[in-house]
């Protein structure tokens, strides 16, 4: 009777595992929602005159084009930010119009869930 019941709870675990595997196959990965899409916010002041300030992120644990659009949105979500995400460098250009406070741009990095490997005021 024991091995028929763990014949069974393995049968389910098979089950599902290949179920997952299937519908992933279908859809793509898994990686943080990437179904769904993540609108990238705008940022109004588009002049480049007005932000004398730049900065250089290296970021970690970007792997597709909705984790640079969480970075860009949370940076740019901060007053006075305008920032672009390469996702194929894995860097950000934040552009900024007072003088760049390295934690607050790390800190907005952080609580989208993600890493500032590097910065670099240019």
């Amino acid at each position: 009777m024991q091995n028929l019941l763990l014949g069974l709870a393995l049968a389910a675990v098979l089950a599902w595992a290949v179920w997952h595997s299937v519908k992933k196959a279908k859809k793509g990965g898994g990686c943080c929602g990437e179904h769904e899409t993540v609108a990238l916010d705008p940022v109004k002041d588009r002049n480049p005159a007005h932000y004398p300030y730049l900065v250089s992120l290296e970021l970690g644990g970007m792997s597709c084009e909705n984790c640079a659009r969480r970075v860009a949105n949370a940076l740019n979500a901060l007053e006075g930010v305008w920032a672009t995400v390469d996702l194929n460098s894995h860097r950000a250009a934040v552009r900024c119009k007072e003088r760049p406070d390295e934690e607050s741009l790390r800190r907005a990095v952080s609580l989208a869930g993600y890493a500032v490997m590097d910065y670099r005021e240019n």
